[in-house]
Order: structure tokens, then C-alpha cells, then sequence
């Protein structure tokens, strides 16, 4: 999983073809760290078809609140740099962040 921060976000993410997939977390946020090994096992089925990215919004809150995250954890989708899905807090688990992948494969 990519690693983004405030350098990377634009390039990889708002400029990049086809789809991204960022987790928004957090080290302070159990559940996002609860949730992240289902997001890298999600990585090893799918990461072919959409690029699996991680922002730690602890040294990036500007960027992420400007992305709309207001709660932890947040994945999103985006596509051709815009983005077009979200699961977040309480909906953010393997199997709704699962669900909106394949929605768009």
C-alpha cells in the first residue's frame, strides 16, 4: 500500500488514471487500525485493477478535511482524480469497503 502525504496526495491520487483507493487513518483511531490488514488483504485480491493508497490525516488534517473527511476511519475511491465513493466511521468495515470495490471493477 502506498504510503501518500501532502508532497505525493496530488500526484498519485488527484492526477492519477483509473482508480484509487485511499484509507484515511490515523494512529490515534483503533478502528483504523483495526481495519487496515482487511484493507491490505482487499490490496492482494483487487490491486491489479485499483491502486491501494494509506494518508495518515495526523500529519496531513488540512488535506484530508479539504478531501471532505471529518471522521475516522474513511477509505474512498477515487476515480481519474475525482472522487466518487466513500464508507466511513461505523460503515467502514472488510465487508462495505469490499462491496464498493466491486462495484466499480
Amino acid at each position: 500500500m502506498l504510503e501518500l502525504n501532502r508532497d505525493n496526495f496530488q500526484k498519485e491520487v488527484l492526477d492519477a488514471k483509473g482508480y484509487v483507493l485511499v484509507d484515511f487513518w490515523s494512529p490515534s483511531c483503533e478502528p483504523c487500525k483495526a481495519l487496515m490488514p482487511h484493507v491490505k488483504e482487499l490490496e492482494k485480491l483487487y490491486g491489479d485493477r485499483i491502486k491501494f493508497t494509506a494518508l495518515d490525516t495526523s500529519k496531513a488534517r488540512r488535506l484530508a478535511i479539504g478531501q471532505g473527511v471529518l471522521g475516522l476511519p474513511t477509505i474512498s475511491i477515487y476515480k481519474d482524480g475525482e472522487k466518487i465513493d466513500a464508507v466511513v466511521s461505523d460503515e467502514a468495515n472488510k465487508e462495505s469497503v469490499e462491496k464498493m470495490i466491486k462495484k466499480y471493477l
